[in-house]
């Protein structure tokens, strides 16, 4: 793990692992990352999420760290660290100078891709490390990208981040007809991974993640849904989690 990691979270996953499908050890694992797809979407549009927990092994509620923005976030999911720890205590996209999972990676000889939108935080503050990035035009160039890197089944550990339900909210709001049809396209890439996920990772014990990195709110002053305050709406998320035993 992260030399600066402090979290001890994903024992109930190794617990729930190990009991229902009896692995011991993951082989390999895809964490798929859609901006902003908070606890919120469950509460406000529980037809467009509900799918996600039917087709995954296990949901687990969690708290972002604050503030609640795009890097900070994800720098804390990726190190295990407290945002005062680790240092990203705002929206900036500095690379990364402490250690990271993808470091820990690294060491353990693993092959490992990130794969985000051009300049976006996860794109950006991960950078100068031995593993591969893919930096793609839109959401749609990233799932292609994601299932080609599975049929080539030579990686290890996968990022995958999309943002069109982000990028919609920022320019309208969380709940409008646009933002709507971003959600339905975040699950329906999430689905096509999962299939390549299962197709040609059958022979490893994997596990499969989708891992939002925090809420939204609308903001009146601004006109238009915001988040990076601590108030539920920005704070909670929901992750899901699909794991499978080789050849199943």
């Amino acid at each position: 793990q992260p030399e600066i990691c402090d979290a001890d979270s994903t024992k109930e996953v190794i617990e729930a692992v190990r009991i229902r499908k009896g692995i011991d050890k993951i082989e390999k694992c895809l964490v798929f990352c859609p901006d902003a797809i908070g606890f919120h979407v469950n509460r406000e549009f529980p037809e467009l999420i509900k799918e996600v927990a039917a087709i995954t092994d296990l949901t687990v509620p969690l708290s972002s760290v604050y503030p609640p923005k795009t890097p900070v976030c994800f720098t804390s999911m990726f190190t295990g660290a407290m945002p005062e720890v680790h240092g990203i205590r705002e929206y900036v996209k500095p690379v990364l100078g402490c250690d990271t999972l993808f470091d820990a990676l690294v060491r353990a000889n693993k092959k490992v891709a990130i794969l985000a939108i051009e300049n976006s935080s996860l794109e950006l503050i991960f950078r100068e490390r031995e593993i591969n990035y893919f930096a793609g035009e839109s959401d749609q160039h990233v799932t292609e990208k994601c299932i080609e890197l599975l049929k080539q089944n030579e990686l290890d550990f996968i990022v995958a981040y999309q943002q069109q339900y982000d990028d919609t909210l920022h320019q309208l709001n969380h709940y409008c007809s646009e933002a709507q049809d971003a959600i339905k396209n975040h699950v329906q890439a999430f689905k096509e991974i999962m299939a390549a996920w299962n197709e040609h990772w059958i022979n490893y014990n994997r596990l499969l993640i989708f891992a939002p990195d925090h809420g939204a709110h609308f903001d009146k002053d601004l006109g238009h849904s915001n988040h990076g305050d601590d108030i539920p709406e920005d704070m909670q998320v929901l992750h899901y989690y699909k794991f499978e035993s080789r050849g199943n």
